[in-house]
């Protein structure tokens, strides 16, 4: 299994693509370790992975837990709703990105940078698409 991470801005373009990172390492140990050009005062949507992954100067939203053995009240329930229509859009850019049916199945090139360079051509693939389809409406 291989893991990589996107960081994708609001008109569902990829800016970064982390290093290619084998078996299973924890999202939050790839984002330690992967540099995020971020200005001061931009936000960045994250979930509990990234929970204790913070950058100075940007907002991070994040949805709101439920507490243990208790209901959310109304409002951040009404924020969660705002938060989860925002990642769907994300998760469509990572579908995306996996239409390409090579990343799909098991590539058994060992030679070093292969993997890697296939994930790159998707998410290039991806952009390209992106900016000849203006269907694809950026994120609010």
């Amino acid at each position: 299994m291989l893991k990589n991470l996107l960081l994708i801005n609001g008109a569902l373009r990829i800016l970064v693509l982390s290093e290619t990172h084998p078996g299973s390492v924890h999202d939050k140990r790839i984002a330690d370790t992967t540099p995020y050009p971020l200005p001061a005062g931009s936000q960045r949507l994250q979930d509990v992975g990234f929970q204790a992954l913070t950058l100075d100067g940007v907002d991070i939203i994040q949805p709101t837990k439920k507490p243990r053995g208790q209901e959310l009240t109304r409002a951040p329930r009404a924020s969660n709703r705002k938060i989860s229509r925002r990642r769907v859009r994300i998760e469509h850019v990572n579908s995306r990105v996996k239409r390409c049916r090579r990343l799909k199945e098991t590539i058994r090139v060992w030679k070093a940078g292969i993997r890697a360079m296939v994930m790159a051509i998707g998410c290039a693939l991806h952009n390209f698409r992106v900016r000849l389809t203006p269907s694809w409406a950026p994120l609010v």
